[in-house]
């Protein structure tokens, strides 16, 4: 295969309040962008685009600001703010190039990793996945959680690239066949595989963040992971018609235990078997297997009103 010319790269960060972090994430990015350019495997016309996600803080403003002192700088500013999906879906979506790099803006994704990454793209890949080799900048409880995520993930049928987040490369081919994925839910770490096209890893150690805090507490983590499946799963539906099934043997089990118990032993007290034990076993399933379809449900809701996944404000 003929090595695909230097592309013209463009470097996507989605930023939500991360003032605080920009002038060291802009330098970084900026100097392995010039690394680049310099050793010739990226056209000198490549830069970087910042996406302001709603933040609330000077973010926009330090934008503003890089733009101003670097033409390789560019701004994407969303109405308000849609998510970190969807911040990075706009910036895929709006940024030029031949080839786009997403990456977050807390930089524990090493920026140093895109040299390999269009190393891989020059031999023919359209998607070239960043694969944390070590997670030294997460926590024992965020790597035990990462672990159970895939594991369940995997047992479910949901195709995701283990310890892969939203650091990649995708080529203008790739993007393109993107814009065919219209769904309101966007779980780009499930979509990006579905493409098809030749794909490679590259792998890295992830580092502590450069400034600011985690825009991802354990709250925000657990619903992530429930959105990812159910976007792209109906397991839960059939384990749902399972359980119902197994719950339906089992309660039939203790109705003929309950009345073998009342009519053999005298001593038992009437009724507290077949009333206590089938409602709090099947009131605790009926809640967990409602929460299950309701996921389900408002995601055919939100599907079914097909509004806007970003508007975009400004652009600079």
């Amino acid at each position: 295969m003929i090595p695909r010319p230097p592309p013209a790269l463009a470097i996507v960060v989605p930023c939500f309040n991360e003032q605080a972090a920009l002038v060291h994430t802009a330098a970084e990015l900026l100097g392995v962008l010039s690394v680049l350019v310099d050793a010739e495997a990226v056209r000198p016309d490549s830069g970087v685009y910042f996406v302001d996600d709603g933040s609330r803080d000077g973010t926009w403003a330090a934008i503003c600001d890089l733009c101003a002192r670097d033409p390789r700088c560019h701004g994407i500013k969303l109405s308000r703010n849609f998510g970190h999906q969807n911040a990075l879906l706009s910036g895929l979506l709006t940024a030029p190039g031949d080839a786009i790099v997403t990456i977050d803006a807390d930089l524990q994704d090493d920026p140093k990793a895109m040299s390999q990454m269009i190393r891989a793209y020059a031999d023919g890949a359209d998607v070239v996945y960043g694969v944390r080799a070590r997670r030294r900048g997460d926590s024992l409880a965020k790597r035990l959680t990462a672990v159970g995520y895939y594991s369940v993930a995997r047992l479910v049928g949901v195709e995701l690239v283990h310890n892969h987040a939203d650091y990649r490369l995708l080529s203008r081919r790739a993007v393109n066949a993107l814009t065919e994925y219209g769904e309101r839910n966007v779980f780009l770490r499930g979509i990006i595989p579905r493409l098809g096209f030749p794909s490679a890893a590259v792998r890295y150690d992830r580092r502590t963040r450069v400034a600011g805090e985690s825009k991802y507490p354990l709250r925000r983590m657990v619903a992530f992971a429930i959105d990812g499946i159910t976007s792209f799963t109906a397991v839960p539906l059939h384990f749902i018609m399972w359980l119902g099934l197994v719950m339906s043997i089992a309660s039939f089990i203790t109705a003929v235990w309950a009345i073998t118990v009342r009519i053999f032993n005298p001593a038992a007290v009437p009724g507290w078997s077949s009333t206590v034990v089938p409602m709090a076993l099947l009131g605790g399933i009926q809640l967990f297997c409602t929460g299950i379809i309701g996921q389900y449900l408002s995601k055919i809701y939100l599907e079914t009103k097909a509004r806007p996944r970003y508007v975009i404000e400004t652009i600079v």
